[in-house]
């Protein structure tokens, strides 16, 4: 995964993230139990590509279902893996399930 991912392990990090950014944020959400952790590995890959397409552009955030449940239930996450792009703290899209980097590019030219 690229080192532009930010991987907080609290939602006390993930509240920080998310209050200082100062561009978009794309957060995904992943999980550990076992029929989870092949998506979650893909969604990784996936969003270390866009994070590095689109750095300065965009901030990117790994987030742990289990380990942020805060965070998981303010946006509404049930499932991982899944993903929200925040602008100033607000959502304004998302997306659930394995997705292709093609299928995030669409949704941040359309926001970004």
């Amino acid at each position: 995964m690229a080192n532009r991912v930010h991987r907080p392990r609290e939602d006390a990090e993930v509240d920080f993230i998310l209050r200082t950014s100062e561009v978009p944020v794309l957060a995904y959400f992943v999980g550990t139990w076992p029929k989870a952790i092949e998506p979650s590995r893909a969604m990784d890959l996936v969003v270390g590509a866009v994070a590095d397409e689109y750095a300065g552009r965009l901030t990117a955030v790994r987030i742990d279902i289990t380990r942020c449940p805060a965070a998981t239930s303010r946006y509404g996450i049930t499932g991982a893996p899944s993903y929200v792009l925040l602008e100033k703290g607000q959502a304004v899209a998302h997306g659930a399930g394995p997705t292709s980097t093609g299928e995030v590019r669409v949704l941040l030219e359309e926001r970004l």
